[in-house]
Formats: structure tokens, sequence, C-alpha cells
């Protein structure tokens, strides 16, 4: 493994060790961070309440009918967007001089339940019915899928992470095969989520090897319940999206039937250790999938201010614009509409007085960019698109600083972060933080992997070191014991609900404190000559080694 890169915090601090700095990478004087750093600990951001309550309370009015792509929420909201960055004098930030990346989705709804079948290496077939043995998907190339025996073989999780010493494939070749996987990640990789358990990487690491199918082996029966409620609803993807030709999922019974005692003694090797080879189930698997397939015409808007010295390097800040649109039914008040004033009106207010503040203070020495994505509430899905077509390259982006949801909060003591322990950002952050008598921690719920679950997420997997905040709960006035059934009620009580509307008091104390730090992480960033790196234990390294060769 190449070794890390000179670390931006220990240049900018210097009262921190030196790292090692890797032979590709340039010596830098320490100066030049420590005068980034100087230069945003100078600055003056004024970060207005009044502000972010009036463009809180634009965006998330009935008349955007909820923020859904493709209607007429997006057209109000994107002409808003262009409106503020244009009379700030910002640059358009998309290909061209546009201020749009268009992003086209597709919608998939099925159009009759699947068919599938296994036939053992007896010959004899087995039907497996819909919904209660499996659950089928087709995947974004072609809604209509018809695979005819294509040979089963057992992955353990579908994991290869050479950093940690587990490979499940090894040498094996998918082509033209279907890929059993379980869920998750192994007990060893720790109980809370990671990029390896992902679906992403899952997914990925399948295609890789010419898998037609990908099926999930479901091992705990609430995790299939669920597979299960969500086969027939409507799902959507990046059109063009790289995906398996199909999708799926059978619970552990389906799996014994097929598998036997070849898959139960693999499943014994698979939770301890790699598996090194795909193991052949000695079965076939045909599907035949129909689903009907709407186009939805979106896009991601981008803003910037270019670089005085480096315009070709850049530092990201995104939020997403949209929301989940209309219920189907109005709820006992008369209300139909998701308005999503906390998610993300907030976050997206937060964006463009986070450019105001650039705009007014010092130039930036990188390139900022201003991106807000759609469709974030579908999968994330306006992130991927742009990190799968990049307007800046990713190997040129030193930083995703992402704002989804600002905490509306009094006074805390710490600054909630997602993923704690990522990357150096965190240590930039936490010196900012100690200014205002505030340390870093994580978000206080590792188990739900709130990292994979937004879209700094989507520039992570590309390597560029992320960083989202979160509310903290850690209250100065009553702790913890204070600050955490506040929040848990606010959640309870607003996220993904029709309740979640504009409010007159809104408490901004945490949200002015939060932006003011990730503007001055952002324009240290900026005007550092440093890449920012991923720490030893972070899943992302190799990823940005191999990316390294395009900065030079």
């Amino acid at each position: 493994m190449i070794l890390r890169r000179s670390s931006i915090i220990a240049a900018a601090a210097l009262l921190l060790a030196a790292c090692a700095t890797a032979p590709d990478a340039p010596v830098v004087p320490p100066s030049t961070a420590t005068d980034a750093f100087a230069v945003a600990s100078a600055a003056t951001p004024q970060f207005s309440a009044q502000r972010l309550s009036d463009h809180i309370k634009y965006l998330a009015d009935d008349r955007l009918e909820g923020r859904f792509p493709g209607l007429v929420g997006e057209r109000l909201t994107l002409e808003y967007l262009q409106a503020q960055y244009e009379a700030m004098g910002l640059e358009p930030g998309g290909r061209d001089g546009s201020w749009l990346q268009p992003v086209d989705l597709v919608r998939f709804t099925p159009e009759r339940p699947p068919v599938a079948t296994w036939t053992g290496a007896d010959g004899v077939s087995h039907d497996l019915t819909s919904g209660a043995d499996i659950t089928l998907r087709a995947g974004p190339a072609d809604p209509v899928v018809k695979v005819a025996d294509a040979p089963l073989v057992f992955a353990g999780y579908g994991i290869v992470a050479p950093e940690r010493g587990w490979d499940d494939y090894g040498s094996t070749d998918l082509t033209g095969k279907v890929v059993v996987i379980l869920r998750g990640q192994p007990e060893s990789m720790g109980a809370d989520p990671n990029f390896y358990g992902s679906g992403e990487h899952k997914t990925q690491e399948a295609l890789k090897r010419g898998a037609v199918g990908v099926i999930s082996l479901q091992d705990v029966e609430g995790r299939w319940r669920r597979a299960v409620g969500g086969a027939n609803r409507p799902v959507m993807t990046v059109k063009g999206a790289r995906d398996a030709r199909f999708t799926g999922s059978i619970n552990m019974a389906t799996g014994a039937a097929i598998g036997g005692d070849v898959l139960a003694q693999a499943l014994a090797r698979a939770k301890t250790a790699g598996l090194g080879g795909g193991v052949d189930l000695g079965a076939r698997l045909s599907v035949d999938i129909a689903e009907k397939t709407e186009v939805i015409h979106s896009n991601n808007l981008l803003a910037k201010i270019t670089g005085t010295t480096r315009p070709d390097e850049y530092v990201f800040y995104s939020a997403h614009w949209d929301h989940v649109g209309k219920a189907r039914e109005k709820n006992e008040a008369g209300d139909d509409v998701f308005n999503g004033a906390w998610d993300n009106a907030s976050g997206t207010a937060g964006l463009i007085e986070m450019a105001r503040a650039f705009k007014n203070g010092p130039a930036p020495e990188r390139t900022v960019v201003f991106l807000h994505v759609t469709a974030e509430e579908q999968g994330l899905l306006g992130s991927e698109a742009y990190a799968a077509d990049p307007v800046y390259p990713l190997a040129k982006t030193a930083a995703d600083i992402n704002i989804d949801m600002l905490p509306f909060t009094p006074a805390t003591r710490d600054v909630a972060v997602f993923g704690v322990g990522k990357s150096e950002l965190e240590d930039v952050l936490g010196r900012f933080a100690a200014v205002q008598g505030r340390t870093v921690t994580g978000d206080g719920y590792p188990e739900e992997g709130f990292y994979y679950r937004s879209d700094h997420f989507n520039f992570a997997a590309g390597g560029v070191p992320a960083l989202m905040p979160w509310s903290g709960r850690d209250f100065v006035e009553g702790g913890i014991e204070a600050g955490k059934p506040y929040y848990e009620a606010q959640m309870a009580r607003y996220y993904h609900k029709l309740t979640d509307e504009w409010r007159a008091d809104y408490d901004f104390t945490a949200a002015l404190q939060n932006l003011d730090l990730l503007y001055r992480l952002g324009l240290t960033v900026a005007d550092s000559t440093t890449w920012p790196a991923w720490k030893p234990t972070a899943e992302f390294n190799a990823i940005r080694d191999a990316s390294a060769a395009e900065r030079r």
C-alpha cells in the first residue's frame, strides 16, 4: 500500500508530529497549510438566521409540492437556487456555462409477479413463489429480464477488502452466473455498518466478475420481511447505471433447499474468514421478470467560485434539494404535502449561505463548488450520477462537505459527524471546534450506518475524503440528559413526516455554529496545497491511492 500523503492537519497545526510523505507527493513547505489555517481562523463569515429561515420558508412552501424530482417543485427550486447564485455573482458550475447537470432517472414498477425456478443436479425443477421464497427486481439496463439456467455460486459476504485480509472471490469468474451473498458484513469488521457491507461494494465486486444477477441471502427474519415488503414498490435508478441484470433476495429456507449441505458448510466458513473463491451450489436459476418504466428528467445544480491559484483543484459543498413529494391521501388536517423543511430545505439553505460567506470572504485558492443534488430520497441518485460522470475530476477534488439537515437545537458541546474517525477533515474541524469550546464526536447511533446514507457517500466511494455533520446532543444547558431526548423527539415528530414544515420558532443556535465551522474547514482545504487524507482504517484509502497519478 502506498504511504499516506502528507497530512493537511499536521502541516496546518505545526504542533502535531510530522506525517510521512509518500514518494509521489510534492514536498510542501509547512507554512503553506499553516497560512491556510491562519487565514480561515481570521475570517469573519456572517451567517444569518433570518436568511436561513427565509430560504427554508420558500423551499418548504406547499407550492413546491414536496420537491419531487421532475415535477413542479423541481422547476421552482432550481429557479430559486439559480436566482440566488446569480444575485451573489457566482459562476455557473455545470458544463459549458450551464447551472445544471442533467440527471435522467428511471422509475421501475413491476407489471406482474416475477417467475423463478431452480434446478438441482438431479435435473428436477422447483418453482419459487414470489414473496414467499424469493424476491426479484429488474436491473436498470432492461425492465424485461429472462435468464435461463444460470449457475448459482455462493460467495460469502461478497466482500473484497485486501487491507483487512478478507477476500470472498479469489479468482472466481462469474460470467453468466448468479451470485448468492450474505447481507451485511462479518463480525470481525465490527457491529457497525461500513462500506464493505454496503450493496454498492457488493454489487460492483460481482459485476467486475461478470455476474448477471445478485441474490442476497437474508439470514435475519426481519430483514427478509422488509425485502418482501419492498418487492412490489416503485424503485428509481439512474438511467444507464451499471448494475446487475437483476437483483433479489431469498430466505434461509430457500437457500437451504437449493444449496443443501454445500451451502451449510460454506456458510460456516464464510462467517469467520473470506472464502477465497466462490462455491458452486450445484444448482441453476431461471427467472422471468417484467417491469414497466418511466423516465424522469431531473437535474443537479452547480455554482462555483473559481480558485485564484489552483483553479483546477476543487473543494465541494453538497446538499440535496429534493424531498418525497405528496402523500397518497390527506391527513386529518387536510395536508398531503411532505414539505421537507428540515430534510433538506435546511441543508439547501445552508449551502446558499455558505456560498454567500465565500463570496464575501477571502478568495479561495482552490475552486469551491456548491452542488445541489437531486433524488437523494430515492437512493442517493443525484450524487451517484455526479460521481459516475463528474463535471470536475474526483481525483482533483480535495474534499466534500455535505449538509443534510441543519441542527435545530440550542448550543451544544459536541460537533457530531457521521462516520467519525474516517478522515483528516475531522481533525481540522476539531481545531476550529475547540475555539467554540466544542469537541468532534460521532453521531451517537453508529449501528445505523448513517455515513453510508447521504450524498457524501458517493464522493467517499470515489475516494474523495467526505464529511457530514449532524445534530449534537450534548447541550451546553442540560448535557446529554437534555439533548438526547430533545433530538429524538424532533426526529420522531418531523423526520419524513407531513409535519416537517417551516416554523417561525426554529432554534438556529447550533446551526449557525456549525456553518461557521464548516466554512473555516472548507477555506482551510481550499487554501492548502496538500490533500486531506483518509485515516489508515478507512475503507476508501485504496480508491484514493489509485487516483493519485491523475493529480500529477
